[in-house]
């Protein structure tokens, strides 16, 4: 699929979503990347695997489906990847499936995973 192709929808206007292709409130930033891409895609997928709540859904060449079930309540929002390879990112995308607010649960998510993959992140022996 060519990246001009993109997949991820744009967010609602109810604040549960937030995604790297939106220049509102709902933008949040992409994971970059630093180094062979596709390493780091398969380092994503496997992350995901391994995290508590997170089920994958779609692997595809350049797009990553998972549903990701919250705590407490056991809400299922819907998580999506987009491989970037000509833009140096991985686009992301996090949404509430129900509801209007999710508290910012949607924002610290994607947040915790990016900071995860961040290029200068010491990785624990």
């Amino acid at each position: 699929m060519a990246e001009s192709q993109q997949r991820l929808q744009p967010c609602p206007s109810s604040p549960n979503c937030v995604c790297s292709d939106a220049t509102d409130g709902h933008g949040i930033e992409p994971i970059v990347i630093a180094g062979d891409a596709q390493m780091l895609w398969k380092r994503l997928q496997d992350y995901l695997a391994q995290q508590r709540g997170f089920t994958i859904k779609q692997v595809d060449d350049n797009y990553l489906r998972v549903e990701a079930k919250t705590r407490l309540l056991r809400f299922v929002d819907d998580v999506e990847f987009e491989l970037r390879v000509g833009q140096g990112v991985i686009a992301v995308r996090s949404a509430s499936r129900v509801g209007y607010s999710d508290l910012g649960v949607n924002r610290r998510r994607m947040e915790r995973i990016r900071k995860e993959f961040e290029p200068n992140r010491q990785k624990p022996n």
